[in-house]
């Protein structure tokens, strides 16, 4: 069977049909991988971002257009790759690829991360000790209801999300993020 066909039989539904077209195209993602680097990436995560764009040609592969399957997948599998490189590059992810979370485990985690930009291990020993220097004072500083409405904050939610949460009113949500943020001066200016 042709690529064309089991492009067409994997876009109605059948897994028997993407999974040899994956099978056929994994040599040739291969091939394209080992040509690129992917910082604070590996071999096997271009390898992935190729079956993307496999997965991806199969899905928009069109037989109208004048390009035969194998040229599409090749176009798709490649810019797929390159694109995973360029966004590694461009360091826009590192926040979530370098992250120390500012608490313990077993404390009340605060899902709060700061970026540990590639630091040895010896950098990162005493950013964690900041940290948990942070944590301390802020456990030592906070009201439990501020400690609750940054917990809140820091989850993302909204000042009435909060409000709600903590049977306050929008108002003393606001009040108590401007106590914590000028806690929180205090405690930089002591580190």
């Amino acid at each position: 069977m042709t690529d064309e066909k089991l492009a067409a039989l994997a876009q109605q539904g059948d897994s028997e049909a993407e999974l040899q077209l994956f099978n056929k195209y994994r040599s040739l993602i291969n091939k394209f991988s080992r040509g690129y680097f992917l910082m604070g990436g590996d071999v096997e995560d271009l390898i992935q971002e190729g079956m993307i764009g496999l997965y991806k040609a199969i899905k928009n592969f069109s037989p109208e257009k004048d390009a035969s399957f194998f040229t599409f997948a090749a176009l798709c599998i490649r810019r797929q790759i390159q694109s995973a490189v360029r966004n590694a590059s461009t360091k826009k992810n590192s926040v979530l690829s370098s992250a120390v979370p500012i608490m313990d485990e077993d404390n009340d985690d605060f899902g709060v991360f700061t970026i540990s930009d590639g630091l040895a291990p010896d950098k990162l020993l005493i950013a964690s000790e900041t940290q948990n220097q942070i944590s301390s004072e802020l456990q030592k500083l906070l009201s439990p209801l501020e400690f609750e409405v940054l917990k809140h904050y820091l989850a993302g939610l909204s000042y009435g999300e909060i409000a709600d949460k903590t049977q306050q009113s929008k108002k003393s949500i606001d009040n108590a993020l401007s106590r914590i943020k000028k806690k929180l001066s205090s405690i930089k200016e002591k580190l």
